[in-house]
Order: structure tokens, then sequence, then C-alpha cells
């Protein structure tokens, strides 16, 4: 209708009813802005407020529209507008009746509403952050609480596992001292043992000038003595000692064990700060200190009381064995001496018997009973040589009058021992023999002929039925090897570290002393030289000499 005409002009949408539902105007930006809906009721139905009615059956009396229409007064609402995308819009509607028509005035407050909500929001939001931040600050609180009372067991047990896996004074002392100067940020650390005439400095950490012996005034003694742990700003580090150019904080913690004091921990740091948490660990690492030193030097004491007793009785082995070895020697020489006297006297008086047989021989006219007796002075005549042999080699193998060192001729020795044990080998060993051309060597002609006769009746003896020696000699590098090999029954892999001790034996009760080996050991060290052995069971052994030639 013309005459509404003048609404065209206003910025905000307007329309005018009539009746329920007969839509007589709609100005030009109602008609821009709502210009999807054909029909009063399809557009009503999208217009909504939060207050409504409640005793209608009438569903369209919930809308706003209806309701201002039915309205027999102007009416005011705030309403909603909800377009076919889903989209919000705020107005401020207003009806003013003028006869049969009922004219409807929006004004958009979306800015309005969306900007009270993001204040309410906003309101809500700060709130819920300050909630947030008092949260965190009490959470950080208590992580930092917990990072710390976790350091401080990290460190405690770091300290405790240092103290219980060494025994070591100086690494356990070191190792403390190290820990506590990088949680204080000392510059100069130490350890000092109680002592009469004031601490006596064990173990340091840092900067530190030498000083032996320090001590404190009456009033740190006092404290240090009832357990409390002095924590001062200083100028001097101890009594008599140069002044600093400033102020460090200096800590003495007491190390106790039971009651009493046996020394105490200096801690010395340009810090400046409080002392909380820090000063519950050192006063439990001290109470753990106490007693690791004391247990370190009660370990300290068995050991080198231990290590004196090993000395003594490896002293003691030692002296035995030489004596043992001297006496066996002495009386061998004696019995040798003895039987050689008495193998002599008899052999004298055959030998004459033998020269004066041949003699009478010769004047037998009889030529069988001449030959018959030849050839019995013959073989008595071989029997005495071979009997004055083995009496020499007796007494040659002894020598006890050799007790300087002298030229020897291996080669020539070694023959000499074979001789000796010829018994041993006869008809059961064969003895293949590669001697090289050696030099005279400085030695113990009779020490040496000991070891070879033990190395040798050792392979004997390991040979089960007919076997064979192999004896090498040859100069090598500035040394003289000697190799004695055997295929007997070998030497298990669990008994070569063994075989050189004393009293070991693989042989039966009343057969080896286990002294043989041992005693040869001995012997070639002596000599300054180096026996080794190889062997493999069912193969054989290998005993290998080694002498210096100068």
């Amino acid at each position: 209708m013309k005459k509404f005409d003048f609404f065209n002009q206003f910025r905000d949408p307007v329309i005018v009813v009539r009746d329920y539902d007969s839509v007589v105007f709609k100005n030009n930006t109602f008609c821009r802005i709502f210009n999807q809906f054909k029909s009063l009721k399809q557009f009503a139905h999208k217009m909504n407020f939060d207050m409504c009615p409640m005793d209608s059956e009438n569903v369209d009396l919930y809308s706003p529209i209806f309701q201002a229409i039915i309205s027999k007064e102007n009416f005011f609402a705030d309403v909603c507008y909800t377009s076919s995308s889903g989209d919000s819009t705020y107005y401020n509607m207003t009806t003013v009746k003028r006869g049969n028509y009922t004219i409807f005035f929006f004004t958009d407050v979306s800015s309005t509403i969306l900007l009270e909500n993001n204040k309410k929001e906003q309101q809500h939001y700060i709130e819920e952050l300050k909630k947030l931040q008092y949260e965190n600050d009490e959470l950080q609180k208590i992580r930092q609480k917990a990072q710390t009372q976790a350091f401080k067991i990290a460190l405690i047990n770091k300290v405790s596992n240092i103290i219980r896996e060494s025994m070591d004074l100086t690494i356990i002392l070191s190792s403390v001292l190290k820990e506590l100067s990088i949680m204080f940020g000392c510059f100069r650390a130490y350890y000092a043992k109680n002592s009469n005439a004031g601490f006596e400095i064990l173990e340091t950490f840092g900067e530190f000038n030498f000083q032996e012996k320090i001590n404190f005034d009456e009033n740190i003694l006092t404290k240090l003595k009832s357990r409390e742990i002095s924590i001062s700003y200083s100028m001097s580090e101890y009594i008599g000692a140069e002044p600093f150019k400033q102020s460090v904080l200096r800590i003495i913690a007491p190390v106790f064990h039971l009651q009493k004091m046996i020394g105490v921990i200096v801690l010395l740091s340009y810090q400046k700060r409080e002392l909380n948490e820090e000063i519950e660990i050192l006063d439990a690492v001290s109470s753990q200190l106490g007693n690791a030193v004391i247990r370190a030097e009660l370990y300290y004491k068995n050991s080198k009381n231990v290590k004196d007793l090993k000395q003594a009785l490896y002293e003691l082995k030692e002296t035995q064995l030489q004596l043992i070895n001297s006496e066996k020697m002495a009386s061998l020489g004696q019995l040798v001496a003895g039987i050689a006297h008495e193998i002599n006297t008899p052999v004298a008086s055959i030998k004459s018997n033998n020269d004066i047989l041949s003699k009478l021989t010769s004047q037998i006219d009889n030529k069988d009973i001449k030959e018959m007796f030849e050839q019995i002075n013959s073989i008595d005549k071989e029997a005495i040589d071979r009997i004055s042999k083995i009496v020499t080699s007796l007494k040659k193998f002894v020598r006890l009058d050799e007790s300087e060192l002298q030229q020897a001729d291996i080669n020539k020795e070694m023959d000499l021992t074979l001789e000796i044990i010829r018994h041993e080998t006869k008809n059961k060993v064969e003895i293949e023999k590669n001697y090289g051309e050696i030099p005279l060597i400085k030695c113990y002609p009779n020490m040496l002929n000991q070891v070879f006769t033990n190395i040798l009746v050792n392979a004997c003896q390991s040979i089960e039925g007919q076997g064979k020696i192999v004896i090498t000699t040859y100069c090598e590098n500035g040394e003289l090897v000697i190799k004695i090999k055997d295929n007997g029954c070998g030497i298990p892999k669990e008994n070569l570290n063994k075989i050189f001790l004393i009293g070991f034996t693989t042989k039966g009760v009343g057969i080896g002393t286990g002294l043989g080996l041992a005693i040869s050991q001995k012997i070639i060290d002596k000599h300054n030289g180096k026996i080794q052995v190889n062997s493999e069971v069912g193969v054989g052994t290998e005993f290998i000499i080694t002498l210096k030639c100068e």
C-alpha cells in the first residue's frame, strides 16, 4: 500500500500485517534480508524468543510474530532469526498497532548480543585462565618439590651405590666430594680426618692449596660435636688461613661413626643462596660416609694383613722348596759318593782279576778253552767299563762342589742325563736327538741336569708301551732353546696351569710328590730363563726351555 511507502527509507526491515496471515507491506530492506519467505507463517516459524507461553495448544503462539499480532497493545521482544543455512541473527522486534494493522520494526542487535556474549565468554575464560594459572602454579610447586626430592633421592642413591660398591677409601671420598661440589657449586671441597692434633686432610676436590692439618674455632667445634652442620659466610677457611678476597659460603658437616666424630666434610662456594634440601642431602650423605670410612679402613687393614700373610707364606714355601731341593741333592750326593766308593772297591778287584786272567789265558795251549776264556774275559771287561762309566756319570750329575756359574755344553749335559735315566728308556722309549750347533753357556749344570731328569722321567712315565721322545736344541736371537717332546698320554687343559704348583701331581699317592716341576721352574727362573709347556690329551706333551746364550 502506497501509504506505507515512506518505510522504504528505513534501514531496518519493516513489514505491515493485517489480520492473522495477511502481509500488506514489506519495505526494501526486509525484502533484501528475508526475500526467501513467501508467507508470514513460513517467516514466523524461523523467528523465536526465549520466553513463550506454555498454556496454549496452538504452536503458532510460540512464535514472537504471532504473539505480536494477537497482542492488543504495542509489543516488544528480543528475537532470534535462524536462516535456512543455520546462521542466527538477533533483532529487537518492536510492533506498533494502527487500527487493524500491526507494523513490525526489526533492529539488528546481533553485534551487541555477540559482544555481550563474547564479554561473558571472555570473563568466563579469564576466570578459567586464573583457575588454570593457580592450578599450574600449584602443579609447578609440586613438580619442583618432586624434582628436588627426586634429585635428593637420586644423589643419595648414587652416593650409597658408590659407598656400597667400593672398598677403596680414596675412590669413596673423591666420588662423594665430586657429587657434593656439583650440588653446592663448590670451588673447593675436602674430607679431613679427626685427630688429636687437629683435622688431617685425606682427600680433596677442586682448587686446593695443600695443607696437611687444619683446625676450627671453639664455636664451630662445639657445633660439630653436637652433630650440627655449620653454615656461615666466612672470610677465612680455618684458623690461621689467609683471608679470602670476599666472603665465602663455608659449610662444615661432621662425619660420625657411632658416637665418635671421625672427620668433617668442608665445602667452600662463592654462591649465596638459601640451602634447604641440600643440607638434608648433606646430612644423609655424611651419615652414610661415616660407616663407609670405617669399613674401608678395616678392609684396608685386613687386606694388608692378608697380603703380608700371603707374602710370608710364599716366602716360606720358596724357602721350604729350596731346603727340600738342597737336602735332596745333598742326600743324593752323599748317597752317590758312598755307593761309588762301595762299587769302585769290588770293581777294582774284578778288574785286577780280569787283567790276571787275560795274561793266563794267553798261556793256555788248548785252542777251544783259550777262546772260551778270552770271550768271558772280554764280556767281563765290557761290564767293568760300563759300571765305571755309570759311576763317573753319577758323580758328574751330582757335582755338589759346583755352586758357581760355569761354562757348560748343554748337548753333553743332556747326554749325561740320558745316561743316568737309561733304565727308564731301555727297551721302551726311542730317543731322537736333534742337537744343533750351540755355544757354551754360563749355568749351574747340576741344576739343569735335575730339570732335564724331571722332564724326561715324566715323559717316560706318560708313555704306555712303546714310545718316542724327541730332543731338539738350537740357538736363536741370542737364546738357547731346548725342546723335549713325547708322544705320551698328554695333560688335560684344566691341569696345564697347575703342573708347576708345589704339591700338584697327577700320579698316585706315594708315587708323585708334586715337587719335580715346581723345583724345575725355580731352577729355570734362577737362570733368568723361561719354561713353557704345550700338551694335548692322546697326542703328547712338549716342554720348551729358553736360556740366555750370554
